[in-house]
């Protein structure tokens, strides 16, 4: 049985491995490869992306990046569409047909097919003598060396390139499109990632309840108010504008240092000038605040009026945190 020690070696020669063959694949970003993502920015139609075996799994993948990032994608399996599926592409569609030999019987059987449809192919190979090479109107080059495989027998290194090859063809049509991170919300609105870029702290202040009480409340109004609106903390207020903030932390402060609260008084007890957030800003932005300044709870203000509070349990809810 191998030791650990042989593993991690092994582990750090595959990583080595795949790192060089993607380092490789920049001198085959050339003139081809500028018009084919020319070819695709100004078509009327979508990318149909095909392949078979391990090819077919990345080519789900780009079709997955793609459509995310604003470029109409579509996965046909190349044994599918030779079976049916060829029904798929449509008449201003783009084609591209991933394999690494370029020579697999299926695609020999699609590339024809494919071009009597009149649709440009694109085929992405690591051969560009392939049959694949030599049939498709444009060529990407995903040549690698050797598989990590120590029998250079199992997809390993052929796929990375491919799927690196793709990244490079979706990022430079996100590009020509000027596509902006507010279209990256609209294709990703569930999730973390999504929500950081379209959550905004109305959304979460307009949900929570509004602790307030003024300069002149007692204790006991503030403990009762602290404790019903359930944010650890509620604003003060003196005529609607946010003069300070008194926290759970502020009580137990008070607890401590005060042998009788008698007369004590929300002035009393508060922090003056509290850190504050624009109501419309985004939510991420008010976690940004809340980890800078250490604290738990940030005041939401809207035109110079108390909005609300946020906790920094809220952003730990929808997954901002």
């Amino acid at each position: 049985m191998k030791n650990l020690d042989t593993i991690i070696a092994f582990a750090k020669q595959t990583v080595a491995s795949e790192a060089k063959a993607i380092a490789h694949l920049e001198q085959f970003i050339d003139t081809e490869f500028a018009e084919a993502v020319q070819i695709i920015h100004n078509s009327k139609g979508r990318v149909i992306i095909t392949g078979i075996g391990k090819s077919a799994i990345i080519a789900s993948k780009i079709v997955a990046t793609m459509n995310s990032t604003g470029t109409p994608a579509v996965f046909m399996h190349a044994a599918d569409a030779i079976h049916g599926d060829l029904g798929t592409i449509l008449e201003d569609d783009v084609v591209i047909c991933i394999s690494k030999s370029g020579n697999t019987p299926e695609i020999k059987v699609l590339v024809p097919l494919i071009k009597n449809f009149k649709n440009t192919l694109i085929g992405l190979t690591a051969n560009k003598d392939s049959f694949l090479g030599k049939e498709a109107d444009y060529v990407l080059n995903a040549y690698v060396e050797k598989e990590a495989c120590p029998n250079n027998l199992a997809p390993t290194t052929s796929t990375t390139a491919q799927l690196v090859i793709g990244d490079a063809l979706a990022v430079c049509l996100l590009d020509l499109q000027g596509f902006s991170s507010k279209d990256f919300a609209k294709y990703h609105p569930g999730g973390a990632l999504g929500k950081k870029l379209y959550l905004r702290v109305q959304d979460i202040t307009s949900k929570n309840q509004k602790p307030q009480v003024t300069l002149s409340s007692n204790i006991n109004d503030v403990i009762v108010e602290i404790t019903e609106k359930r944010l650890g903390a509620t604003a003060v207020l003196d005529n609607n504008v946010v003069v300070g903030v008194i926290t759970d932390g502020d009580l137990r402060r008070m607890l401590s240092n005060s042998t009788s609260f008698e007369g004590l008084t929300a002035k009393d007890i508060m922090s003056p000038n509290p850190k504050t957030i624009d109501n419309e800003s985004m939510a991420v932005d008010a976690l940004d605040q809340l980890e800078e300044n250490g604290i738990s709870q940030l005041i939401a203000v809207q035109d110079g009026v108390y909005a609300g509070m946020l906790h920094i349990h809220d952003l730990m809810r929808e997954g901002i945190l």
